[in-house]
């Protein structure tokens, strides 16, 4: 693994754990942090040992957007350093969104701005009830471009249109309410339901995983057309045949655990 300044990362029984190590700024993002987060769910994704990443921040908040230093350096950026540094954001997000294993985004305390983009691109999500969040460009007189895509995709447009506009703060019951997470915990209980959840990720085969995420981009908002149809067919033929397909329908016939599912979770099953 590279050595990074800005996030710890762990593994254990096959996930990864991406925690924000910033805790005096609240987790706020600089150059640094976007480049060692692109390196980081590039290295994790092209990792055969890894099966699931959880992206985390230490100290009392998960992400608080932008860092206020790096802001002020952007405000005496021309036209192509302004151009190159969206572009380094934009990267770092598409490595979360586009990462080939199950993402999940454990929250709390503060997610504003870039941090919501962060949980959006993050394929689960879960808040600790006392969570925050804002979409806060508007106040500063910028808008939430790069983060748009994943934002958009994860509340809608409508939803959209109010928290882009008037960059007002919202809780974990609103966020839930409009699709960006997926559960809302006490905070003492958010490691045991991101845990849970871990081990379903982890009883399922990591190759149909990572063809789930692209079938998913591929798919939706499409019209189900005949080649839609022709595509889905034969994704499913080939994932039949396929070393891990045959693997899963055997073990579900002789009920027992597939090769791919950790010893420690196999044995708990028994």
């Amino acid at each position: 693994m590279a050595a990074y300044t800005t996030l710890a990362v762990a593994r254990h029984l096959g996930v990864a754990t991406v925690t924000l190590q910033r805790p005096e700024l609240h987790n706020a993002f600089n150059e640094v942090v976007v480049a060692e987060l692109s390196a980081a769910f590039g290295e994790l994704g092209a990792d055969p040992q890894v099966r699931a990443v959880v992206l985390a921040g230490t100290g009392p908040s998960f992400c608080a957007g932008a860092d206020l230093n790096w802001m002020r350096a952007m405000a005496s950026y021309d036209t192509a350093q302004n151009r190159a540094d969206a572009a380094d954001l934009a990267r770092m997000l598409r490595s979360i969104d586009e990462c080939p294993k199950p993402t999940l985004a454990r929250v709390h305390g503060a997610a504003f701005g870039g941090g919501v983009g962060l949980v959006a691109c993050c394929d689960i999500a879960i808040a600790a009830a006392e969570a925050t969040f804002a979409l806060s460009e508007a106040r500063l007189g910028l808008v939430p471009a790069t983060i748009s895509p994943y934002v958009v995709e994860a509340i809608g447009a409508r939803a959209a249109r109010r928290y882009f506009l008037s960059a007002e703060r919202f809780d974990a019951a609103e966020a839930y309410r409009i699709g960006l997470v997926h559960d809302i915990v006490p905070i003492g209980e958010i490691d045991d339901r991101v845990n849970a959840i871990l081990r379903s990720l982890l009883a399922a085969g990591p190759v149909a995983q990572r063809e789930g995420k692209l079938l998913i981009r591929r798919v939706a908002g499409q019209a189900i057309d005949a080649e839609l149809i022709a595509d889905t067919v034969e994704l499913i033929t080939r994932v039949r045949a396929s070393p891990e397909g045959k693997e899963g329908v055997a073990a579900f016939l002789d009920k027992r655990p597939a090769a791919w599912v950790p010893v420690e979770l196999a044995a708990r099953k028994r």
